[in-house]
């Protein structure tokens, strides 16, 4: 999966010729000790209430300048980013396990199962439920 990862990074120009990393994209967040930080806590606890100001404090950074790198080498503010990873991590729990709806959302920091099912229909186009349930095959006659 990882060796898949990297020829799509590479393929997508977020190499240059040279082999050094394009300006913006994963390999500069991720490398970035400060914003590495961030995007470490949020990958292991999506549940937390995270603030911009916590994220930055947890960087080392204010929050305007933590605010401004993250969203350069991210791509997006870091807010709009945990609400992707929280969905992002939602449908693949709900994918994977047979946790139930109130189950994923308090996992990915949702204390009310309307506003999480709200959240990933808004995110998925379409309801928790149903995102999991495989779809009906026809059996042939």
């Amino acid at each position: 999966m990882l060796l898949y990862i990297l020829r799509a990074w590479i393929d997508d120009g977020s190499v240059t010729e040279t082999g050094d990393p394009a300006s913006s994209g994963w390999a500069p967040a991720l490398t970035d000790p400060a914003i590495g930080r961030a995007l470490q806590g949020i990958h292991a606890q999506p549940a937390h209430p995270w603030t911009v100001h916590e994220l930055a404090a947890r960087s080392g950074l204010s929050r305007s300048v933590f605010a401004q790198r993250f969203t350069a080498l991210v791509g997006e503010p870091p807010l709009t980013y945990l609400s992707w990873w929280r969905m992002t991590t939602a449908g693949r729990l709900l994918r994977e396990s047979d946790a139930s709806l109130s189950a994923v959302a308090r996992r990915v920091g949702y204390t009310s199962e309307f506003a999480f099912a709200k959240a990933f229909k808004r995110e998925y186009g379409t309801p928790p439920g149903r995102y999991r349930r495989p779809i009906p095959r026809v059996q042939p006659v």
